[in-house]
């Protein structure tokens, strides 16, 4: 005989679940007793949010759904932000809560929301689980759903009796089985490559679904056979490896970025993993490129986005079979090329300031010296995720984690954490505004607990500055988004974490170097100037370039 939670437990196992990270509460206490016996390790942490980002970035660094507990009512919506940003951000995840009982009740309504109705808009499924015969079957489904194209949360509730309940005869557990993605039609591919070969000025897009772990072998293959010049999103970085000379830049703003000298100069955009759940790395419009979508499932039409065609499959085998078509016969693949050089010296400007605090650019810059190409960089959002979109070169996926999906505060810290988990051997950084770091400032503790070796760069303006900076463009008064600061120093102390100070521009890096050196846990501490930046980016967003 087996209790239901004994089946959920088996059947994660059967996954091949390593980890789950939650808060647990009462409803969960059979499961979690099973967990305790089993192969799992149950990582508590300090908030169901920061949960589901770990969750999360662990989809999206392995490409197998990552799971996250919590309890009912309260601990469940906890989780809806994280639903929300796996959801947007394509990464599979299995979120487990728990309910009262349904076979009986003997505390009426006390705590209880419709949960499963509350998950339905933010995952791919939601379901109850009312009868444990059925959870080798469904937990399968479950991790089926959440890693299918295109990947994203799926929600199983386990009510407390049904978890309690033995089952005289446990059913079978399901044996996962790999399932490949078809390849694109051949007169999809044979429409795309006749646009390519017809295009003067032909361009390469990058975009978030370009990062799946499984997609990015048969990228840099492509680019190098053609010869097409290519530029990425901002989920898109580092999916091409350093070496090409054909990187043109990274969208870090919809238009007018440095970037879209090129973009509004080329007549065919070939882009690949595109998702419309990013901002828009530009626009489309009358009298602009034809555009060539090819993704592991169909475009969404946008007003802003409407490919001319569409090759939809397997990213890598139907990339290959494009570049059989057209390799040796680009004669003008190269046509944007010329365009690399001021592009690329106009990013690099101002990277070496030595002014302090120290501006954006100088920081990414500093950064980029202590982080090893391996090494991981897990931005939470702010005014400073436009420089390292623009000015952070990255030479593998999944090195720069950003979210340019549902960009929200406070998944800095925990994306970094899981990073740290998942690859003890490479340097991790977080780094954090003080308004994002403090929404889940409390993991500190966590990774403490787990012993990670991890660095936390907060940088300090006291200030929402990325809202503040678009009061500015929009001519509002500055108001209503300062705030005040713990000493980051002791803060750090206190959760037993290692703290430091930047009190000169030149200090940062030796500061990193030696948090790195010394292993463990440290929060380094920076100011950084807005000011100027702000002023530098109304004025292009204004002036630099002429609206297409």
């Amino acid at each position: 005989m087996r209790k239901g939670s004994e089946l959920l437990v088996a059947a994660l196992e059967n996954e091949g679940v390593d980890r789950i990270f939650g808060v647990p509460g009462e409803e969960n206490l059979d499961v979690v007793e099973a967990l305790r016996t089993s192969s799992i390790q149950l990582v508590l942490t300090r908030h169901e949010q920061s949960a589901a980002f770990m969750a999360a970035t662990y989809g999206r660094l392995t490409g197998k759904p990552g799971v996250c507990l919590s309890t009912l009512g309260p601990g469940a919506l906890n989780l809806v932000t994280g639903a929300a940003y796996a959801q947007l951000g394509a990464m599979p995840m299995v979120m487990i809560t728990g309910q009262k009982g349904i076979l009986s009740s003997r505390q009426a309504r006390f705590q209880i929301v419709d949960t499963i109705a509350t998950m339905r808009p933010l995952t791919k499924v939601s379901r109850q689980i009312v009868s444990p015969a059925t959870i080798p079957t469904l937990v399968r489904d479950a991790f089926r759903v959440a890693q299918e194209e295109r990947p994203g949360p799926v929600h199983l509730e386990l009510p407390e009796d049904i978890a309690a309940e033995t089952v005289a005869s446990p059913p079978p557990l399901v044996p996962p089985h790999p399932i490949d993605i078809p390849v694109a039609h051949r007169a999809a591919l044979d429409r795309a490559a006749e646009m390519l070969l017809a295009a003067e000025r032909p361009l390469i897009m990058l975009g978030a679904a370009a990062s799946r772990p499984r997609a990015t072998a048969g990228l840099l293959g492509f680019v190098r056979r053609t010869g097409i010049p290519f530029f990425t999103t901002q989920m898109g970085k580092g999916t091409v490896a350093g070496g090409t000379n054909l990187y043109m830049g990274t969208a870090a703003l919809s238009e007018r970025d440095y970037v879209h000298e090129a973009i509004e100069r080329a007549d065919l955009i070939l882009a690949i993993g595109h998702d419309t759940i990013e901002k828009p790395p530009f626009l489309m419009g009358p009298g602009g490129p034809r555009v060539i979508h090819l993704n592991y499932t169909a475009a969404h039409v946008e007003q802003v986005y409407f490919p001319h065609a569409e090759v939809v499959g397997d990213v890598g085998p139907s990339l290959e079979l494009l570049a059989d078509r057209v390799e040796g016969k680009l004669h003008r693949a190269a046509a944007l090329l010329p365009l690399r050089d001021g592009i690329l010296a106009r990013i690099a400007d101002r990277a070496e300031e030595e002014r302090f605090p120290p501006t954006p650019q100088r920081l990414v810059h500093d950064v980029r010296r202590v982080i090893p190409p391996n090494g991981i960089v897990a931005l939470d959002n702010g005014m400073y995720k436009i420089w390292f979109a623009r000015n952070y070169r990255t030479s593998m996926a999944n090195t720069l984690l950003l979210d340019n999906a549902l960009a929200t505060m406070g998944a800095g810290l925990p994306s970094a954490m899981m990073a740290a988990m998942l690859h003890p051997d490479r340097r991790v950084l977080a780094v954090c505004g003080d308004g994002g770091f403090m929404m889940n400032s409390q993991e500190m503790e966590t990774a403490v607990r787990l012993r990670l070796n991890l660095v936390v760069l907060v940088l300090v303006d006291n200030a929402y500055g990325m809202i503040r900076w678009k009061q500015s463009v929009d001519d509002f008064a500055d108001f209503g988004m300062t705030f005040g600061n713990p000493d980051f120093v002791q803060y750090a102390r206190a959760y037993g974490a290692e703290g430091h100070r930047v009190e000169s521009t030149e200090a940062l890096i030796p500061t990193l170097e030696a948090a790195f050196a010394a292993g463990g846990v440290h929060l380094v501490a920076t100011p950084i100037d807005y000011s100027e930046n702000r002023r530098v980016l109304v004025d292009e967003l204004k002036a630099r370039l002429p609206v297409a």
